[in-house]
């Protein structure tokens, strides 16, 4: 598996990529043929790196140059002495320019080369994804839809050309069906899609190959979203002061837990402490003190029945994180008024953004951590609509609500309302699916708010170290992952020195 840090951040959409191919090719001499040698002889390379047994390789090609890359990897496996075969879809005629060439070179070395039948040959040890490449935009119909599911009903690896087919390359929506890969080799750029939605899940482990085009090629693109990871995000932690005090690192003051939802508080509250503020209150409904005082008593714990009880509260607190399991009943509608328009920074989660999609408003202060439901609720429209274009969906709720928006989900997606592109944590997974992960997210950011840092660099922070605390506690198994086993992980990340 290759190792997220050695990836670029600099994320692009399928069209700067183009943009990229054509300026190397035309201002700078780089023959395109010469360019899909490259692609094909780097996915050759890592098909021998990470399967080195496999004997028998099937290449599925398309008539476009995503095929003709396939033809290159074809031709190569079959130099090498492998068994290749390779399925056609779509007319071999249509194949033009340095695609042709490529199918060419490969016929000319008697190289098996047959239409797309009703099954792929059983006798397969690797299937590499040559079909469809980045300029997909409409569903995958027909035969092709065919040969897409036939590839994931196929029990073995996959390796998938520049992005697996059937995904789009902007947003990561699978249209109507795509290629499941176990691995991606991505060309020149990496397609901000590849990292979001159904990325993900469709790409397997990304590998990234340049082509040695020129640097000043990149210089002419300005990066369309930026890949964030803890090991980059890591770095910006320092060791403490030998004299520090508690009062250096901020007081959060976490406000919900409504009847019956006290743990919801209680794991945000937490979460603050582990990722390292100096103090941490709980405004929560009075039947909740004892039972969070006897497993955290770490916890400033209060009882509060009205707004009123939380004067005292705000007036010591550096960061206020409102919603985990607020509710919207009386109570929890009257503490959300109380507080929604606070000057203090916020971070808003569940019900505190559910109630703001019912009373909206906007505020440059605050850091809203919406999943795809509450996004929806917040924009008025559906969850399908939210999930079919992320990036489009986080960039309106910045501009609805202001602030910070972290559109949570995998791939999750921060934007702050400064120059900075859109950033895309690549941590975390599947396992993080289950109530309470949210809670602890706010609990981080909050964290890193109390101890100074920006809204934008604490969300950034705060998402990249919940999703790596989620990955070292996936270690145990992703299903039955719970949000209380993150703490101590959340706490041995936070100090990147002792690691």
């Amino acid at each position: 598996m290759p190792r997220k840090s050695s990836l670029p951040a600099a994320l692009y959409t399928a069209a700067q990529v183009r943009e990229m191919d054509r300026l190397s090719i035309e201002r700078y001499g780089i023959a395109g043929e010469e360019l899909m040698e490259r692609a094909g002889q780097a996915a050759f390379d890592l098909l021998r790196r990470r399967w080195p047994d496999a004997r028998r390789i099937l290449v599925l090609t398309g008539t476009g140059n995503n095929g003709g890359d396939g033809f290159v990897v074809a031709r190569l496996a079959l130099q090498a002495g492998l068994r290749v075969t390779v399925l056609q879809l779509g007319d071999r005629e249509r194949i033009a320019g340095d695609a042709k060439t490529n199918a060419l070179r490969y016929a000319a070395l008697s190289g098996d080369w047959q239409p797309f039948g009703e099954a792929l040959p059983r006798d397969t040890d690797l299937i590499v994804d040559g079909v469809f490449g980045t300029g997909l935009e409409r569903n995958v119909e027909g035969r092709w839809a065919e040969a897409l599911k036939a590839v994931n009903a196929f029990r073995v690896p996959v390796l998938a050309l520049d992005i697996p087919s059937g995904l789009h390359s902007d947003t990561g929506r699978i249209l109507g069906t795509a290629v499941r890969a176990d691995a991606t080799v991505s060309f020149i750029g990496l397609k901000q899609g590849m990292f979001t939605a159904d990325g993900p899940d469709c790409c397997g482990d990304v590998y990234f190959e340049a082509l040695n085009v020129p640097a000043q090629v990149y210089a002419s693109q300005i990066l369309s979203a930026r890949r964030l990871d803890w090991q980059r995000q890591k770095q910006l932690l320092q060791p403490r002061s030998r004299t520090a005090h508690k009062g250096q690192f901020g007081h959060v003051l976490v406000v919900g837990g409504d009847r019956g939802y006290g743990g919801a508080a209680r794991l945000c509250a937490e979460a603050a402490l582990r990722s390292g503020a100096g103090l941490v209150s709980l405004a929560t409904r009075p039947g909740h003190v004892c039972p969070v005082l006897a497993a955290r008593p770490e916890i400033m714990v209060h009882g509060v029945e009205s707004p009123a009880d939380l004067l005292s509260l705000t007036g010591r607190a550096r960061v206020v994180a409102l919603g985990p399991g607020l509710g919207k009943s009386d109570w929890g509608h009257a503490l959300w008024q109380a507080l929604i328009d606070t000057e203090l920074p916020l971070i808003a989660d569940a019900d505190a953004l559910n109630l703001l999609a019912e009373f909206p408003r906007s505020h440059d202060k605050w850091i809203l951590t919406p999943h795809p439901g509450e996004a929806a609720r917040l924009l008025k429209c559906t969850t399908e609509e939210i999930n079919a274009d992320r990036f489009r969906a986080v960039e309106r709720l910045q501009r609805r609500y202001g602030g910070v928006a972290v559109l949570k989900g995998a791939g999750t997606l921060v934007l702050d309302g400064g120059n900075r592109p859109t950033a895309v944590c690549t941590d975390g997974n599947p396992g993080m699916a289950s109530g309470g992960m949210g809670d602890v997210l706010t609990g981080v950011i909050a964290g890193f708010v109390a101890q100074g840092w920006d809204l934008a660099h604490a969300a950034e922070l705060g998402v990249c170290l919940h999703a790596a605390a989620a990955d070292k506690a996936a270690r145990a198994g992703e299903r039955g992952l719970l949000a209380s086993d993150l703490m101590s992980h959340i706490r041995r990340l936070a100090n990147p020195e002792n690691e």
